[in-house]
């Protein structure tokens, strides 16, 4: 009886703190991130550090990274932990994320457990301090490299894992042993068959030593700082999706003239289909044309399809005609974007 009690009046109190479920979106914009009153072990993404700590144990890792929620998704150089973003604790923050940013970094289970899978591979290398072991950079190169605020990667590279979208690994040594770090760790990986004849797989090799090494050790560096969290963050959701917004939208203007010839705004149709819903339907026929008659990498049409689908949810896009006389003209573009992805990248590459 007791028991029930306390469970009760623990569900009052949350319901309660989260008061702004029903607000509109405006209203939650306005809102500071610190009157949330968020926690994690009250959250949805809480079931999913607790799968996380279960695939370490399963590795035989000792080590378990603290969480905490934030802005975004990150882990503090010298803080063995991970900060995961607001929109990933409640449902009703996840939809206004969608809302205002047309998809969610995150928004199913699966991607937030790659996503926890990567950010764990950070912590690692925080709480053993590998970054300055002389057989880490000799595998992944200096740490100490200045973190590019773009780069350009390589889509036919075998020399990395690939992992997270927009090869990711190609980035910077440290996001290069996170990455391998993620897919050495997935539960029933088959990575050596997966990687076979790679150079990439080299490297989990040497991230399987690695960790067969530290695996019953005692972390060095053991702060349990949180950086930046939501409790002491006083901007208000709107601030932060003004400037996120800002830079996204910078971003994924290339090919929004070429979206154009095909798509409308929804206010010129607006029974029109919905041109994210015409390309989800699309996605394997999409994927197949790709992949058989383009020669594309699985992970090159992915980042197209994905690329173009984020850009027309954000435009809110309809489709100009029909249905069939819209699919020669969405395949084409498809393979415009991972002709012009490619060719970018050939021309500036820098890893």
């Amino acid at each position: 009886m007791a028991t029930q009690r306390r469970t009760a009046n623990h569900r009052a109190k949350t319901r309660r703190r989260n008061y702004w479920v029903g607000l509109t979106d405006a209203a939650l914009l306005e809102l500071r991130f610190c009157d949330l009153h968020l926690s994690l072990p009250d959250s949805i993404a809480q079931p999913d550090v607790q799968r996380l700590y279960a695939e370490l144990g399963r590795r035989g890792l000792r080590f378990r990274p603290h969480a905490w929620l934030s802005e975004e998704w990150f882990s503090p150089d010298g803080v063995p932990g991970i900060a995961i973003p607001f929109f990933a604790a409640h449902p009703r923050l996840r939809q206004l994320e969608r809302t205002v940013m047309g998809d969610v970094d995150g928004g199913s289970r699966n991607w937030r457990i790659r996503l926890l899978r990567h950010e764990a591979g950070h912590a690692v290398d925080n709480a053993y301090r590998l970054r300055r072991r002389a057989d880490w950079r000799g595998v992944f190169g200096y740490a100490s490299r200045p973190y590019p605020g773009k780069y350009t990667s390589r889509p036919a590279s075998l020399r990395h894992v690939r992992h997270l979208a927009n090869w990711y690994a190609q980035s910077h040594p440290t996001e290069d042993f996170a990455e391998t770090f993620a897919i050495w760790l997935q539960p029933k990986a088959r990575w050596r068959r997966d990687y076979q004849g790679w150079p990439a797989l080299d490297k989990l090799e040497f991230v399987d030593r690695l960790m067969a090494e530290i695996a019953d050790t005692a972390p060095r560096v053991r702060n349990r700082e949180t950086i930046e969290p939501l409790s002491t963050n006083t901007r208000t959701l709107g601030e932060y999706y003004q400037k996120k917004r800002a830079k996204y939208d910078r971003a994924n203007r290339r090919y929004d003239a070429w979206l154009a010839r095909i798509f409308a705004p929804r206010a010129a149709r607006p029974r029109a289909v919905s041109a994210g819903a015409y390309l989800r339907e699309l996605e394997p026929r999409l994927r197949r044309s790709l992949v058989q008659r383009d020669y594309v990498h699985p992970y090159l049409a992915d980042h197209v399809i994905s690329l173009i689908e984020y850009r027309v949810r954000q435009l809110n896009l309809v489709l100009r005609g029909a249905r069939r006389d819209s699919l020669r003209s969405v395949v084409r573009l498809h393979e415009r974007v991972a002709s012009d992805v490619l060719r970018r990248n050939r021309e500036h590459h820098v890893i």
